[in-house]
């Protein structure tokens, strides 16, 4: 019985927590538009679905490739499925090809004329993504967006095989070296054809409770006292200044491609229902007021993907499918430039120590 309620106030309690981060004066007008999923200035609110935001794009969809991590199941999956009927090309690395398969069928079978093409990755490992993205650059086509999708929640402190936590490497880690080995790919088809070049972040609304204090990239490395809540919110703070960091470079060099973060709400799981009474009657009812559905969920993503509206914006933090604020230090531009010179000298030293330890070895 209690691990029931446990997992609902694990779900619920980022929807409080996105409620009272509010200021006083907004508070009520903010959580009864969410509610009753009143639009924002860009005409989409938080009922808005995925498939109403590309039915409205003008843009030539049918011309562009997009790579979506993470799309093997939730609101990744409805991204691909939503950017597949609308003519996108949809690269799908997963760790579970066999998942993706089924997915890819499913999708197939509703629109026979998609075009998704399946990888095997591995994103907490750092030689994986590197072998994705030289196998997808060694076919080469054109890229357009790029969708740094896939998330993990680890209970338990875990380490990829390059010794690094689990859910920082696969948050973070994993999709800074795929944007980072991708993104000049995405400036030259950017230049060639015209059409601006979109990378979107998933961040979470958790990345506030972050403290400056406990931000610590050593620390995240290997923490001493592992908690699991933290290390998400640390990942998700990541992929913001990620995103602030990486759009700043871009405008510096006029690149025409831009870079955001969104939060896709807090999202329906598919909870069995084992113990019935009035508490958990309770909590579910609540749930399914504050919760989004998964095409809800995945709406912006899409958004930001898709919009004529995002043309231009960048570095910017998006939820309900609007612009919106994120944390002080999520805005620190020398706190996202410190992260970004950190990791990529970790990642230059695993990748160099890797290579050299294939040749001793073979």
């Amino acid at each position: 019985m209690c691990s029931i309620y446990f997992l609902l106030l694990a779900i619920l309690l980022p929807c409080f927590f996105e409620i009272l981060s509010l200021s006083c004066s907004t508070v009520m007008k903010d959580t009864l538009r969410y509610l009753a999923g009143i639009a924002g200035p860009s005409g989409y609110g938080s009922k808005t679905t995925a498939q109403q935001v590309a039915d409205n794009s003008s843009s030539p969809l049918h011309r562009l490739t997009a790579i979506i991590t993470g799309a093997t199941s939730g609101i990744g999956a409805e991204t691909a499925r939503v950017l597949a009927k609308r003519g996108v090309r949809v690269v799908i690395p997963a760790r579970d090809i066999k998942k993706a398969a089924e997915l890819k069928e499913g999708i197939e079978n509703e629109n026979p004329n998609v075009e998704i093409m399946l990888f095997e990755i591995d994103l907490s490992s750092l030689a994986s993504v590197k072998r994705f993205c030289t196998q997808f650059l060694a076919l080469g086509l054109p890229l357009n967006i790029l969708i740094n999708n896939a998330g993990i929640f680890s209970q338990n402190l875990e380490f990829s095989e390059d010794k690094i936590e689990m859910t920082f490497a696969t948050n973070y880690l994993g999709h800074y070296l795929m944007t980072e080995m991708l993104i000049e790919k995405m400036v030259e088809t950017a230049e060639e054809t015209g059409i601006q070049g979109r990378i979107i972040n998933l961040s979470s609304v958790i990345h506030s409770w972050v403290k400056r204090e406990c931000f610590s990239f050593t620390q995240m490395l290997n923490p001493n006292n592992y908690n699991a809540t933290r290390a998400y919110a640390q990942s998700k703070l990541a992929n913001i200044l990620h995103a602030k960091e990486v759009a700043r470079q871009l405008k510096a060099r006029s690149a025409k491609v831009t870079i955001n973060a969104v939060h896709p709400g807090i999202v329906k799981t598919g909870i069995i229902r084992a113990h019935k009474g009035f508490i958990t009657d309770s909590l579910f009812f609540i749930a399914s007021k504050l919760l989004k559905s998964t095409s809800q969920g995945a709406s912006t993503s899409c958004y930001v993907a898709l919009s004529p509206q995002a043309q231009g914006l960048s570095g910017k933090y998006f939820a309900d499918c609007n612009e919106c604020n994120c944390s002080a230090l999520a805005n620190d531009e020398l706190e996202a430039q410190r992260l970004w010179r950190q990791t990529r000298a970790l990642i230059h030293r695993r990748l160099q120590y890797q290579f050299l330890h294939h040749l001793r070895t073979f």
